[in-house]
């Protein structure tokens, strides 16, 4: 399974869903999504400043990833970003791997 990054943002409705309902209801239904797709949550913030929600998942493939993304940003009342995380072992073979390139004006 690959690990994602979520940070979400909440409109004015979106956060009032939230303090109408709590975080524990939100979160709850996050991992209800995150496993319908095969996946798993792995931690679920809350946060104060530009982000109101970092949670961290496993899915499948970047299939379900993206299926997540285009359920949580269709409702309006939230916006999602999605960051690929890279575990160090998979960095260090992509570092070892050779790659032809050529710089721009070169």
């Amino acid at each position: 399974m690959a690990k994602y990054l979520i940070e979400a943002h909440y409109t004015v409705e979106g956060a009032k869903a939230i303090a109408s309902h709590g975080g524990a209801a939100r979160r709850a239904a996050a991992a209800k999504m995150i496993e319908s797709v095969g996946g798993k949550l792995e931690a679920f913030y809350f946060a104060f400043g530009d982000v109101d929600v970092y949670a961290i998942i496993d899915l499948p493939d970047n299939i379900a990833a993206a299926a997540v993304a285009l359920a949580i940003n269709q409702t309006g009342v939230v916006a999602g970003k999605t960051v690929v995380l890279i575990p160090a072992e998979d960095m260090d073979k992509a570092a070892k791997k050779a790659v032809d390139y050529r710089p721009p004006g070169q």
